[in-house]
């Protein structure tokens, strides 16, 4: 099995249909062994059934926006696991109001939020656990074409996006030095609780559905087989990169 032994940490599962729990999925087939954060008591209940299903270890939580808490998982996970393989950095959020009409019209606060919880919680994950990552470990978060291209009603979270994929590149350099690899996973449109957010998301799917080389739409065990990739030594010399898992869409023109 490609992960055998490898400890990976999960922060974002929010149900058995998010991108993190085919990702989780993905890696507990391979072998490997799982942690996840969860965000208060309402989202621990959503996460300990998941972390039990999955045969994880343990959950613990942690608000990306709090250095404290962040700090503190830090600390948790060297107690239980002394070194971690792989963190599944799957976190991003903006106000429901942000991800409709006019860009121009996201509000200061709006800005904010989504650039902190979707871009800089990578920064500080990666800062508070960089002691405990093992040689050869991989990081690996989330992004999506938004970033690069407007996409209808993606709005402020493009924006956010784009900031982490930057992020992505600075942080390769940073961690590179010890051995450790860094990059993301642009995926399709994929039905799951943050989407719902998306005004319009449904006229997406088709959109993707009717013009993507492969024809059809990703789903959360295609975005599983490439983080298993990305955290297995098959990629020990890629980083920095953002790797599309979208049946082919960003390749298309008019």
């Amino acid at each position: 099995m490609l992960l055998e032994g490898k400890k990976a940490l999960v922060f974002g599962v929010a149900n058995n249909k998010s991108i993190a729990y085919g990702i989780s999925s993905a890696f507990r087939r391979e072998g490997a062994r799982l942690a996840f954060s969860y965000v208060g008591e309402a989202i621990q209940k959503r996460v300990d059934p998941i972390c039990e299903e999955l045969g994880g270890d343990f959950t613990f939580p942690c608000d990306v926006t709090d250095d404290a808490q962040v700090a503190g998982a830090a600390d948790l996970v060297r107690e239980k696991w002394g070194t971690v393989d792989c963190i599944v950095h799957s976190v991003a959020f903006a106000h429901r109001d942000d991800l409709h009409g006019r860009f121009i019209d996201t509000s200061r606060d709006g800005f904010r939020l989504a650039l902190d919880v979707s871009a800089y919680s990578l920064v500080s994950v990666c800062k508070a656990f960089e002691g405990l990552l093992a040689p050869g470990a991989s990081v690996i978060t989330m992004t999506y074409y938004g970033s690069q291209k407007v996409i209808t009603n993606y709005n402020v979270m493009g924006v956010a996006k784009a900031a982490l994929e930057a992020s992505v590149r600075y942080l390769a350099v940073d961690l590179g030095e010890k051995g450790i690899r860094i990059n993301g996973i642009s995926a399709g449109p994929i039905k799951t609780l943050a989407a719902s957010g998306i005004s319009g998301f449904k006229n997406i799917l088709n959109h993707i559905e009717e013009h993507a080389p492969l024809r059809r739409n990703v789903t959360i065990d295609d975005v599983g087989g490439s983080a298993v990739y990305l955290a297995s030594d098959l990629s020990a010399a890629v980083t920095g990169e953002i790797h599309f898992v979208d049946c082919g869409y960003n390749v298309m023109g008019i």
